[in-house]
């Protein structure tokens, strides 16, 4: 049974689990208490630090708004550098400088797909400050951007930025492993801004996934409109937190989808996109960095930007013209 049948319907085992979840909000309220009293130490950069992150498991397009920040950071002329934990990756050394041909094996498929399309540097280790530090001497970063960060309470922050998915929400509201929450819904009430993927309620930043193209991977220098494809079948692979969104997003455009869902940070074969016949595959480019060794024709990925209206645009500049300096009073 996947995940999504339990935390985002009325599955009566997510009652079963209700005192597991229980146990692990109560274990969640005792590790943030030890963070605010002292008693676990936090540990402050002499450069700001924007979290992006979210409270649920799961796919939100949390990687497209930090790769939007990044990239508004710099323009605003910071030397921005993103770290992260790294997830799915197997590194047995930290922290890890990562490049946009890392092996996403090592290091994790998000801080590859971040430094291939922010071109900006990347450092993941499962201590964060560290990764922080080498970004900061090594690399002369002037301001840290976590990703995935908002449970990282090791890691003092200025800003923090929290992405909900509009279709999917909270959930059924519960704790895991009853429901896809990492924190209690009202954390998002102490967040600096809350942007939602899709639809968005009162006071929230509406953000859009755009991407109207699709790039090969055999060959870096092929594109193709997605409207080419229109009412054409075409396999799309997804190891995605939410593999809908990207089948979706694909019918939404007029193709003809044949949906191949999994597990999120799937580690890709050659023989998972081979379908014994010659129609094209199209993936998110997330697989895609962990597709290239072993790409073929056929083989396709829609990179996809952040996008947001006028005013949702606004309140996120204006948040992150805050930022200042450590020490400065300007």
């Amino acid at each position: 049974m996947r995940p999504a049948s339990l935390w985002y319907g009325s599955h009566p085992l997510s009652i079963l689990l209700l005192p597991l979840s229980g146990l692990f909000g109560l274990l969640v309220a005792l590790r943030r208490l030890a963070y605010k009293t002292g008693m676990l130490r936090r540990h402050k950069l002499p450069v700001p630090v924007i979290v992006v992150g979210n409270i649920t498991v799961g796919g939100t397009g949390k990687t497209p708004l930090v790769i939007w920040v990044v990239e508004s950071l710099r323009a605003a002329g910071y030397r921005p550098g993103v770290v992260s934990r790294g997830y799915g990756g197997d590194a047995t050394s930290e922290p890890q400088l990562v490049k946009a041909d890392s092996d996403p094996a090592a290091v994790g498929d998000e801080p590859v797909l971040i430094a291939h399309r922010a071109a900006c540097p990347v450092a993941v280790a499962p201590r964060r400050v560290m990764a922080a530090r080498v970004l900061i001497t090594d690399r002369g970063c002037n301001v840290i951007v976590s990703d995935d960060g908002l449970q990282h309470y090791a890691l003092e922050r200025d800003m923090e930025i929290a992405v909900i998915d509009g279709d999917r929400r909270l959930g059924n509201g519960h704790y895991l492993p009853a429901g896809p929450l990492r924190e209690r819904a009202g954390r998002l009430r102490s967040v600096d801004i809350t942007v939602v993927n899709g639809k968005a309620l009162a006071g929230e930043c509406r953000m859009q996934l755009i991407g109207v193209t699709a790039q090969s991977l055999a060959d870096a220098h092929i594109k193709r409109d997605l409207i080419e494809w229109r009412d054409v079948s075409v396999h799309a692979v997804a190891g995605i937190g939410n593999p809908g969104r990207f089948f979706d997003y694909l019918r939404g455009q007029g193709l003809s989808v044949v949906e191949h869902p999994f597990p999120d940070h799937h580690r890709f074969q050659a023989a998972d996109l081979r379908f014994g016949d010659d129609l094209p595959v199209l993936m998110t480019e997330k697989d895609a960095v962990k597709c290239r060794v072993f790409a073929a024709p056929n083989h396709w990925y829609v990179p996809v930007s952040a996008s947001f209206d006028t005013d949702c645009q606004q309140r996120l500049q204006r948040l992150l013209a805050k930022i200042k300096p450590h020490g400065s009073t300007g």
